[in-house]
Order: structure tokens, then sequence, then C-alpha cells
């Protein structure tokens, strides 16, 4: 893995859920896999504005732990010049920013039956984005609804590199969430997987949703000797999308290498989600 790739592991410390927010509202609690193996911590952050008639946009951020690390008091002021989100962290229940085992088996697609787990390099378990997705919308969702009236025509879901995978399988397997914003994803993963499944989806659910590829310009990674891949897989997967009708949004952070691509995805995603005035 290049060395812009890497995540960093340091802990973390406060976030603004710990330190209070002039603007929201935060709560948390935490949740179980079906098999006991992985623990979640979510976070729960509703403005403090009266809810609109529809109820509150709603955006779900994975990494919840890294998310809730670079989010800042001055990004929630300035979603109430727009539709303030309510937002919904989903992490897991350590003070790290990345469970690397969990996120690796959580946000990638299984294979084909009857073999569905994927092994990955070190040995880490993969192909459990079925199983997570499961959990996400029968029961984190459920929650959330009880604690903040929701529009249920305004749910955004982003992700950064196995998450934004994640949200392209999302896309490509439930059409729950609006708006879609996957940002640096690993379409190479798997020997692009999530491209052949791109290839069999049925274009004709896709046409209401936005979607918003989030990539580098290829610069960095052009340094580190692996550019051409990812400009050749984002160039089949739009090949792909663009008959659809889909919605399709393309961003190109230029100069920045994949790590830093989320925290500017994230904050441009609440600005792009919200209507909130740059």
């Amino acid at each position: 893995m290049p060395a812009e790739a890497r995540p960093d592991l340091r802990p973390l410390g406060e976030n603004i859920a710990d330190k209070g927010s002039a603007w929201y509202r935060f709560e948390s609690r935490t949740f179980d896999s079906q098999d006991g193996q992985r623990h979640y911590r979510v976070w729960l952050g509703i403005p403090k504005t009266t809810a609109p008639p529809a109820g509150y946009p709603v955006l779900y951020m994975l990494d919840g732990n890294a998310a809730m690390d670079h989010l800042t008091e001055s990004q929630l002021k300035q979603l109430r010049s727009g539709n303030s989100p309510v937002l919904v962290a989903v992490g897991y229940d350590t003070r790290l920013p990345f469970d690397v085992a969990a996120r690796s088996y959580d946000y990638t697609p299984p294979n084909d039956a009857p073999n569905p787990e994927v092994i990955q390099p070190h040995g880490l378990k993969g192909g459990g984005s079925q199983q997570f997705r499961q959990l996400l919308l029968t029961h984190i969702v459920p929650w959330v609804e009880t604690q903040a009236a929701s529009d249920p025509h305004q749910r955004g879901l982003w992700g950064h590199s196995y998450g934004g995978l994640f949200v392209l399988d999302t896309f490509y397997h439930a059409a729950w969430f609006s708006h879609y914003f996957a940002a640096a994803p690993s379409l190479g993963w798997n020997q692009q997987r999530i491209i052949g499944l791109a290839r069999r989806a049925d274009p004709r659910s896709l046409q209401p949703l936005s979607l918003y590829l989030m990539e580098s310009d290829g610069v960095t990674e052009r340094r580190a000797g692996h550019s051409d891949d990812l400009q050749r897989e984002e160039a089949e997967l739009t090949s792909i999308l663009r008959p659809s009708g889909v919605t399709l949004h393309l961003t190109h952070y230029a100069g920045q290498s994949h790590g830093q691509i989320l925290p500017s995805s994230l904050r441009d995603t609440l600005t792009l989600f919200s209507g909130a005035k740059d």
C-alpha cells in the first residue's frame, strides 16, 4: 500500500460531540453485528432548529470515528445557511479513527454464492457488505428516525475508500438513499468487483438517484506509479453509469492524496447535501 493511502491509526482525542456545539445536539449509542464480532458506535447530530414540515434531511457518514474527528463547529454553523441535515456518523466502538479489520469486512461486497466471503491481503476477511447494510437499514436507521423527524426523500450516504466502495455497492443494491457520495472508492478491489456489479445492474432503478464520485486528479497517484489503473477504472465506471440516466457528478481534487480526500470530500458533501452557501 502506498504511504499516502495508509490510514493514520493514532488514537483520537475529543470530537465535536464531546466538546459540545451551539448548532447541533449530539448523542450516541452502540450496536453489535448479528454475529457479535463487530461493535459499532453511532453518533447522532440533530440541528438546534425546528424541523422542516417534511422532516430533516439525513446524512449518514461511514468511518464515523474519522468523520467526527474532522467535523468542526464552523462547518456546523455553515450548514445553517442551507437546510441543516441530521448527521449520523456510523463508526466503531474504539478510540481509533478506523477499525481496519471490521471495515475491511463491512464495507466490501461479497463474491457470488456459494463462497461469498473474500480473503484479502494480510488475511483480512471481506465480503460483509450485505450484513452491514442490513444492520444499517434495519437497526441504525430506525433508531435515528425515532430520535429526529426525517425526510424520507432526502437521505444521503457518504463514504471514503472502502467506505466509498460500500456507497457504490449500496447504490446498486438498495435504492434507499437519494444521494450517494463515493469518495476515492476502491474500484480495483477484488478484481474490480464493483465494476462487474455495475455492468449487471438494472439501470431503470438508478434513474431517480444522484451519485457523486469524488476522486483525486491522478497527480499524487502518478508519482506513486499507479495512477493509470485508477483513471482507467473511473473511466470504465462512468461509461457504464452515464447511459443509465442517473444524475452523475464528478469531482477531482487537484494534488490531493487518497487520505487527504477524506476531509475534503466530507466538507463538500456537507455543503452539497445541505445546500449551504460556501
